[in-house]
């Protein structure tokens, strides 16, 4: 199940803003789906500000800047549905909107990527390393294109 919170920081935004949930779940889904999760699975996509996102930054990775996606994985497994609970994707809406104008391509491309690379890091995958770096990059593709959506650059 793929739980979609807007912050109220941006709600106004995101009502303003002609982007369906249904394109955020279908990206995690196909992410999901590609990167073998198995059983059932859960997690929560979150729409918020600059703000929020800088915070988050400066206190989980002391990085003093906003970002435009963070992850945060847990390991958790529901003991009514037992249903796993992978974590949270983070997104700021602000800077998705901003990120499709410079680069030219749809919002609904934008935020795809975003939820994709956010989901690919909740499922294990990194891209500190080269190797690592390289399959998640071929990963992310494979989905944006399964999507129809505009491949992009690792984060």
């Amino acid at each position: 199940m793929i739980n979609i919170q807007v912050n109220e920081d941006t709600e106004e935004l995101w009502k303003s803003l002609d982007v369906p949930f249904d394109v955020l779940e279908e990206a995690a889904n196909e992410t999901l789906y590609q990167s073998a999760a198995t059983g059932t699975t859960e997690l929560t996509i979150v729409l918020g500000s600059d703000e929020l996102l800088h915070d988050l930054n400066q206190e989980y990775l002391h990085i003093d800047a906003p970002t435009d996606v963070l992850s945060f994985g847990a390991d958790f497994t529901d003991p009514d549905t037992e249903a796993s609970y992978l974590g949270d994707v983070v997104i700021s809406l602000p800077r998705a909107i901003s990120q499709a104008g410079a680069s030219d391509h749809p919002l609904k491309d934008e935020l795809q990527l975003l939820v994709v690379h956010g989901v690919l890091h909740l499922m294990g995958y990194d891209h500190v390393e080269e190797g690592e770096k390289a399959n998640m990059q071929k990963m992310q593709d494979a989905i944006l294109k399964q999507l129809g959506s505009t491949p992009g650059p690792l984060l």
